[in-house]
């Protein structure tokens, strides 16, 4: 499966969408990162600019699967070459993306889906996620106008429970070089280590390693939801 994760708006998540919910569901999936002006710049993965398209194309096609997150700053380029390499869109199976509740995002997603819509991208393959959500938020009551859009044209597919909530742990993930991943499959017994802890330091640091380990048990069961139903 390959997957690109696109909006025209920064700041909607798309890197946590492509890292943490669409990666690690995959089967040895690589991430590519079209690079952005607000790439990280301590990534582990590849990054291209949004230029270079044709040899992005050549290395998918060695690929089973990939996960191309475009960075805001070359998500034009990269439409436009889509636009030069005709049918190029084909060799993906989905074009993720994201949006958040401000409505400046919710302007761009519209604008994104549209010019995705207009290179001939069929609804089906058009999947919106919707991020950065707060706890017991109703998603048509936050999104309204996304969802006036979705019965108007019917470009993209809207599932009203593809829904990523605001949590912590993105957050304390940043910078740390752990996935959610390595956090649970961690198998020191973090309970036995604070009881054995002598100092308040050293007992403070297990108390947070506990509590972002239990983010990272809830927040799995919420993404494995959100890729069956965003996908399916």
């Amino acid at each position: 499966m390959k997957i690109a994760v696109i909006n025209f708006s920064g700041n909607v998540g798309k890197s946590t969408i492509a890292r943490c919910l669409l990666a690690p569901r995959l089967q040895n999936v690589e991430v590519i990162a079209v690079e952005s002006i607000n790439s990280d710049g301590g990534s582990e993965h590849e990054a291209i600019r949004g230029k270079q398209f044709g040899e992005l194309m050549e290395a998918m096609a060695l690929m089973n699967d990939a996960v191309v997150d475009i960075g805001a700053s070359n998500v034009e380029d990269f439409v436009n070459l889509m636009k030069q390499y005709r049918g190029s869109h084909e060799d993906f199976d989905f074009f993720v993306v994201p949006t958040v509740s401000t409505p400046k995002q919710q302007r761009d997603t519209i604008s994104t889906i549209d010019a995705l819509a207009e290179l001939g991208i069929p609804a089906k393959k058009i999947r919106l996620v919707f991020n950065m959500v707060e706890l017991n938020a109703v998603p048509s009551r936050v999104f309204p106008g996304l969802f006036e859009y979705h019965a108007s044209a019917k470009s993209f597919t809207l599932k009203p429970d593809a829904v990523i909530h605001v949590n912590d742990i993105y957050g304390k993930l940043k910078g740390g070089g752990q996935s959610i991943a390595d956090i649970l499959n961690d198998p020191a017994d973090l309970k036995e280590l604070l009881k054995a802890a002598t100092n308040t330091d050293e007992k403070l640091r297990i108390s947070q390693q506990i509590g972002i380990k239990r983010l990272a048990a809830g927040v799995t069961e919420e993404l494995d939801a959100v890729f069956k139903i965003l996908l399916k």
